[in-house]
C-alpha cells in the first residue's frame, strides 16, 4: 500500500506537472491513498459556496499518467468515462453507497500499460498494470482517493465516506478531514486525510489536538441494519482494523526561530525533531495515543518559497508570511499488521509544502468467517473502464 499526502497551497496543477517523483515506490503498490489539502484557495466562495471539483479531476487525471509513467498525455483534458448508473453532479462526490451489492459509486478503470487489455485474466501484466478509482471524496480543499489494482476491487466492500468540518466557527470545511472506509476481504481499513488548526502562537498545538478529538468524535460511517450471518461494520475511525491518518497536521517546531535556521543548516533533523510539537504532544498522551509514525530522515516539508529549495525564512526580502520550517505532513497509523517499509518526501516545488509517501506491507484476513470455503464478489455488476 502506497500512501501519500500533499498540501497544495491552492495552485492547480500544470500541463507539465509529473507525479512520479511523488508516487514512486519499491514496488507498484496494489492499492494507493492519496490525500490533498488546499486543492482550491481557502477563500470565502470556496468555503461557502458550492464544490469545485474542477481541479480534484485535473489531480486524478495527473495521477493516472504518473502511474501509466506517460509524460506526455494532457492532463488538461479531463479523462472521458462512463457511468452504469445516471451520475450524480460529479463522480467525485458519488461514494456515498447504500448497498455492497447496489454500488452508486463510479466505477472507473484505468488500463496501465499496452498488454492490460488481454484476455488472461490472471497474466502478471494485467494483475499490476490495472488499477480502478475505488472511492473518492472531497470537502472544500480536502481531497481524498483510494485506487487499488483491478482484481482487488471485486473483494471490496462496504465503501463509506464521513467529512468532519472544523474551521471557521467550529465546523466549516476550511479545515477538518475526509475520512473513507472499506473493507477489503474481511479487513476493515479507515483512511483519514485531514487538515488541522494553523499558527504557531501558544495555544495552537491545543487547537489541533482538539480538531483530532472533534474529528475522532464526530467521523461516522452509516451502514444498513445489521444482517444476519454477516459482520457488523465500523460505525467510527478506531473500530477498524487497520487505520492510516494523512494530512497537513499542522504541527510546528516550539523552538525560537534562529536556533532552527541554525540546525536547519547542519541537516540535524534528530536535534529539530526533539523540538516536534506532535511528538512532544504524543509522549504527553495529549493526542494520537498509541498510534505510530515511522523514523523522519527528510527535511521540514514547510515553508518553502514557490518553485524553490530555501524556506520563506531564509529569505528576508520575501512578502511570504515568515514561519518557522516544521514537519506539517505526516503519516500515523494504527492497527496490526501494517509493516512500514518506506517514510520519505518528494521534492516537488509547486507548493510551499513538499509531498510525503510511505509504503507498506499490509497484511488481510482473506478467510471468510461466516463462510470459510468461498470469498464473493462485492461486486454485483461488471466494472466501467476507462481507456
Amino acid at each position: 500500500m502506497f500512501v501519500g499526502t500533499w498540501n497544495v497551497g491552492g495552485k492547480t496543477p500544470n500541463r507539465g506537472l509529473n507525479l512520479r517523483e511523488w508516487l514512486k515506490s519499491p514496488l507498484t503498490a496494489d492499492i494507493y491513498v492519496l490525500g490533498f489539502q488546499e486543492i482550491v484557495p481557502l477563500h470565502a466562495g470556496n468555503v461557502l459556496g458550492p464544490e469545485d471539483c474542477s481541479r480534484a479531476t485535473k489531480w486524478l487525471s495527473l495521477i493516472c499518467q504518473a502511474l501509466k509513467g506517460n509524460r506526455h498525455d494532457d492532463s488538461d483534458r479531463p479523462a472521458n468515462h462512463k457511468h452504469r448508473r445516471q451520475p450524480r453532479k460529479s463522480h467525485l462526490d458519488s461514494i456515498s453507497i447504500e448497498d455492497q451489492h447496489d454500488r452508486k459509486s463510479s466505477e472507473i478503470f484505468w488500463d496501465l500499460g499496452p498488454d492490460s487489455c488481454s484476455s488472461e485474466e490472471n497474466s502478471p501484466v494485467n494483475v499490476h498494470h490495472r488499477f480502478c478509482l475505488a472511492a473518492s471524496k472531497q470537502m472544500v480543499g480536502i481531497f481524498l482517493c483510494v485506487l487499488v489494482r483491478a482484481d482487488l476491487y471485486q473483494h471490496i466492500s462496504s465503501l463509506k465516506a464521513s467529512c468532519v468540518g472544523t474551521g471557521i466557527m467550529g465546523y466549516l470545511g476550511n479545515k477538518g478531514s475526509v475520512s473513507i472506509s472499506m473493507t477489503l476481504y474481511q479487513t476493515t481499513f479507515c483512511f483519514v486525510c485531514s487538515h488541522l488548526a494553523s499558527g504557531e502562537k501558544d495555544g495552537d498545538a491545543f487547537r489541533r489536538n482538539s480538531d483530532v478529538m472533534e474529528i475522532l468524535k464526530k467521523t461516522r460511517f452509516s451502514h444498513p441494519c445489521k444482517i444476519l450471518g454477516k459482520p457488523v461494520q465500523p460505525n467510527c475511525i478506531l473500530d477498524h482494523d487497520k487505520i492510516i491518518w494523512l494530512g497537513d497536521l499542522n504541527y510546528r517546531l516550539a523552538s525560537v526561530c534562529e536556533e532552527t535556521c541554525e540546525l536547519l543548516k547542519k541537516n540535524d533533523w534528530r536535534a529539530l525533531l526533539e523540538k516536534d510539537q506532535l511528538r512532544i504532544e504524543q509522549r504527553a498522551g495529549r493526542v494520537f495515543n498509541g498510534w505510530e509514525e515511522g523514523r523522519i530522515h527528510f527535511a521540514p516539508t514547510y515553508k518553502y518559497l514557490a518553485n524553490s529549495d530555501h524556506y520563506v525564512v531564509q529569505t528576508p526580502t520575501s512578502k511570504e508570511k515568515q514561519r518557522t520550517p516544521a514537519w506539517c505532513d505526516r503519516i500515523l497509523w494504527k492497527g496490526d499488521g501494517l509493516e512500514l517499509i518506506s517514510y520519505e518526501s518528494s521534492e516537488s516545488k509547486l507548493s510551499d509544502h513538499r509531498p510525503v509517501y510511505s509504503y507498506f506491507s499490509v497484511q488481510v484476513n482473506a478467510v471468510n468467517r461466516q463462510n470459510p470455503t468461498s470469498i464473493k464478489s462485492s461486486s454485483a455488476q461488471p466494472p466501467v473502464y476507462l481507456q
